[in-house]
């Protein structure tokens, strides 16, 4: 069941997100592939596309069920027909450490307990299949040596995430404390967050909130969807509008192209719950190449619009309040520059 429904107030005293949850799944990560070579064998032609894996390993995985054809389970012996979307869930290399990177970094803020960046566009949070290095992991583990053995081995100090190509800020634990409070205060959903999306269309009513519960689509494993309530886990974005715009061409504003940027605010932590739910409700971020659609191409932009813009949370050491805000980085910006206000 999906309700979009008015709101008279959005309140960031109550607008919060939830702590990690299923942004990932174990250590695994899913890939997919599309067929380009029609009459192969299953087994033999992901072994040559991802060679540094055995073709024994691969029969394994598609013997575990790891491997799916246009979602279904197959054997190994299958052969490839045109079309065919292959999903594979791989796991980590089990002898794989993080290895400390010197990659610049954007430091917001920083103390004793924990690191606030401003993660870039293009930036994978830590490391997992085809991202083993140049992630924020390997930059941080450089920044501040002392992470490498708090939290999760291969993502030591992260207590949420973004997605590779959503720019903004995000929280670096720097000991166990410190991890321990923050994954409290993500629990008890103390810690707020906002995000701007730049979506197509113009959207009604100017503050709302989308309920919809949301789990992996079940032909493309790679994607996210709502699904029914036994399927997903709930989910919930507020939102608000912030400012209407339409396309300008010829020096002519484009008034059947219209465009809102809103300022949302996750009360859930699903896996990319934002991108998922405007979609959902036909609006999709503009830019964004999974969930985009045919919309995609209606206006220039280098990645998914989508900014982590500000931050509140409480110290862990002293409980004190503090809030950060990143401004809209320059590639968006210039963006919205080509847009007319209205």
């Amino acid at each position: 069941m999906v309700s979009i429904q008015a709101s008279e107030v959005v309140s960031t005293s109550d607008v919060v997100s939830s702590d990690l949850g299923d942004e990932e799944v174990g250590g695994e990560a899913v890939i997919t592939l599309a067929v380009a070579e029609p009459g192969a064998r299953l087994d033999k032609w992901l072994a040559s596309q991802l060679p540094a894996r055995s073709r024994s390993e691969i029969q394994r995985w598609i013997e575990a069920g790891q491997v799916t054809v246009c979602g279904r389970s197959l054997k190994a012996s299958y052969r490839l027909a045109s079309g065919d979307e292959i999903a594979v869930v791989i796991p980590e290399p089990e002898d794989y450490a993080v290895e400390p990177e010197p990659i610049p970094l954007d430091v917001v803020y920083e103390d004793g307990d924990l690191l606030v960046v401003n993660k870039p566009a293009g930036m994978v949070v830590h490391p997992g299949a085809g991202n083993w290095h140049g992630t924020l992991v390997n930059a941080v583990l450089h920044h501040s040596p002392g992470l490498a053995g708090v939290g999760a081995a291969r993502r030591p100090g992260i207590v949420h995430r973004l997605d590779k190509d959503t720019s903004g800020l995000i929280l670096v634990a720097k000991n166990d404390a410190a991890h321990r409070a923050l994954q409290v205060q993500f629990k008890d959903r103390a810690i707020q967050k906002t995000y701007l999306a730049l979506v197509y269309g113009e959207v009604q009513p100017s503050r709302g909130e989308i309920t919809a519960p949301i789990g992996r689509d079940p032909r493309q494993r790679h994607r996210m969807a709502v699904v029914s309530a036994a399927a997903g886990r709930p989910a919930v974005t507020r939102y608000e509008t912030r400012g209407h715009y339409v396309a300008v061409a010829a020096g002519r504003p484009q008034t059947d192209r219209r465009f809102t940027l809103l300022a949302c605010y996750p009360l859930t932590g699903r896996t990319h719950q934002i991108r998922v739910h405007l979609a959902h409700v036909r609006h999709p971020i503009v830019g964004d190449d999974t969930y985009g659609g045919r919309r995609r191409p209606l206006l220039a932009c280098p990645r998914q619009f989508l900014h982590a813009h500000r931050l509140r949370f409480h110290l862990p050491a002293t409980g004190e309040l503090l809030e950060f805000v990143a401004e809209l980085p320059e590639d968006l910006e210039s963006v919205l520059a080509t847009l007319a206000a209205v």
